[in-house]
């Protein structure tokens, strides 16, 4: 199966393709098409491929606008850092819509969905009302953790998620409220955490932390490639530190 990705981050790009090579190996990347321009050239030229990679908000423009000029008949995975579009995505050939940073079994799972249509030789499916139902009421449909115990002096206490400054692995994992405060949390992995987490909201910033975009204070490149997020009083003491490889993905997931 031949696939084309549209993604105007080269390293971002590369991350995608070497997931969708690991979690589908039969999937064949052919073509990176770094601006709506190139993408709408290289669809002038070439036949469509079997199956789409677009990221939503490039550089020169969204990629809608790709089906304005191009009747598109295969299946499109939407790839973005924003949820605002989830609707118009999936009324012009939208799959799946994947926000970043993408996820492996969501991947696998689109790409499975995808492949299915082919053999099928189906359209994708275009009626959107759940997606409309969760979106107008994302209360009623969400699938994130709002809350988090802790054990205090023998006691359980909530804590609302979005009071969480960052969650911590350290001999155990924690979290840092806004108000400063550190408690033990009962989970094994912070790749437990992250599965329960909006991605809007939090992001994995390296193997010891994950960090709510309100606690982020200032970003500063330093030797080694490497980033140091500072977070906001009284959790400024926390430096925390980033492969500058994630730098585009993270800089998209901060400027909203």
């Amino acid at each position: 199966m031949k696939a084309v990705i549209i993604e105007d981050e080269e390293i971002i790009a590369r991350v995608l393709e070497n997931k969708i090579h690991k979690v589908a190996p039969d999937v064949q990347v052919t073509e990176v098409l770094p601006s709506l321009k190139t993408a709408k050239r290289w669809l002038g030229e070439n036949a469509e491929p079997d199956l789409m990679f677009m990221d939503i908000q490039l550089s020169d423009g969204v990629s809608f606008d790709i089906f304005n000029d191009f009747s598109l008949k295969c299946p499109v995975i939407f790839t973005t850092a924003y949820d605002e579009y989830a609707i118009r995505a999936f009324k012009v050939n939208g799959v799946d819509y994947l926000l970043k940073p993408v996820k492996d079994a969501e991947l696998a799972a689109a790409i499975d969905k995808c492949r299915k249509l082919i053999e099928k030789n189906e359209k994708p499916p275009a009626d959107i009302s759940e997606l409309i139902k969760s979106l107008t009421n994302p209360s009623a449909a969400s699938k994130y953790k709002e809350k988090f115990i802790i054990s205090v002096r023998n006691q359980w206490m909530p804590v609302n998620t979005k009071d969480i400054a960052c969650f911590s692995k350290e001999v155990l994992n924690y979290i840092y409220l806004f108000n400063g405060e550190k408690y033990m949390i009962d989970y094994v992995t912070l790749e437990e955490v992250e599965e329960l987490l909006d991605p809007k909201q939090f992001y994995r910033a390296n193997r010891q932390f994950i960090i709510n975009i309100e606690a982020v204070q200032t970003v500063k490149p330093v030797e080694n490639s490497k980033l140091i997020i500072k977070l906001k009083e009284p959790n400024h003491k926390l430096e925390i530190d980033m492969s500058r490889l994630k730098s585009p993905e993270f800089k998209k997931w901060l400027d909203r």
